[in-house]
């Protein structure tokens, strides 16, 4: 029986960790990997103390500062299901295993929607990316491409259009962003938009160097050379193995107060899954801090 069970590996679950190895509690960070989606961040720019720091080095300093802390860590495990259990959870994972713990701090992050087109896979962090805030700069006075048609990929085309050479912009659908993002974006000289076009194929050899993809009216397809292709058709949340545990909003977030607290006494949520505003790093970390706190002192008042 764990004080504390950690469920995740990006800069949630590891600040969360750092917090609560310094409290020595009895504590387990169970997850598949340590960095989450960070790992495929070709850069960051904008975490406090690096002007600039390239995604999987930032994992590994924060994965360095981690094992300093009295925590058990178990790689590879995928959760599938936390349940109740009396007045503790139990955790199980695909594997057959199953933890037992007084808390849960649920961290799972979001996976990013793929467009499961060949190139894809093995460009990512190579010109793929799923972060135009984030990787963007990297592409200034370049020609770049835009997949998505809602308001994430044109806040992307309007943060974009500043910086690069041409954006391309390319909708499965007419596009369902806010009016607003439209109207800031759309007749922007070094903009083209492709709107009932999909993309099938991500082109390029050590990088991505252009992008296929094809009208849906009249067939006709089209090679955009690029130099990064943005994918902005939304996230997933990590929430699965919480479903039928708790509420979850629209988009499968998982709901929480300012305290990291969830609906269910002792369940605590962090990071990029729960329904906080602003899907960043730094927020991540500041929400991961906070949640292990509370649920520390959590403990305190139930033991």
């Amino acid at each position: 029986m764990y004080d504390i069970v950690i469920l995740g590996g990006g800069p949630a679950a590891i600040t969360a960790a750092v917090y609560i190895g310094r409290k020595r509690l009895n504590a387990l960070l169970l997850t598949k990997n340590i960095g989450g989606q960070v790992l495929e961040t070709m850069s960051v720019e904008n975490y406090l103390g690096y002007s600039f720091i390239e995604g999987p080095e930032l994992i590994q300093k924060f994965d360095t500062q981690l094992r300093e802390h009295p925590i058990d860590i178990k790689l590879g495990y995928r959760v599938t299901k936390v349940r109740q259990a009396d007045e503790h959870f139990e955790v199980d994972t695909e594997s057959g295993e199953s933890f037992l713990s007084k808390v849960v701090l649920y961290t799972l992050g979001k996976r990013a929607r793929r467009l499961g087109v060949p190139g894809e896979d093995r460009l990512v962090g190579r010109g793929v990316s799923y972060c135009a805030v984030c990787d963007g700069p990297l592409f200034a006075g370049q020609k770049v491409t835009i997949v998505g048609g809602g308001d994430s990929a044109l806040e992307a085309a309007y943060d974009l259009i500043k910086m690069a050479e041409h954006v391309y912009l390319v909708s499965l659908t007419p596009f369902t962003a806010d009016p607003v993002l439209v109207e800031r974006v759309v007749g922007a000289p070094n903009l083209t938009t492709f709107v009932e076009h999909i993309a099938e194929e991500i082109e390029g050899g050590e990088f991505v160097e252009a992008i296929r993809i094809r009208d849906l009216k009249t067939g006709e397809r089209k090679r955009l050379e690029s130099k990064a292709v943005f994918v902005e058709i939304g996230l997933i949340p990590n929430s699965e193995p919480l479903k039928g545990l708790v509420t979850l909003n629209k988009w499968g977030e998982v709901p929480v107060n300012t305290c990291c607290e969830t609906e269910i006494p002792g369940l605590y949520a962090a990071g990029d899954v729960t329904d906080i505003p602003e899907k960043q790093i730094i927020v991540a970390c500041g929400e991961g801090a906070k949640a292990a706190l509370q649920a520390s002192k959590y403990l305190q008042k139930n033991k």
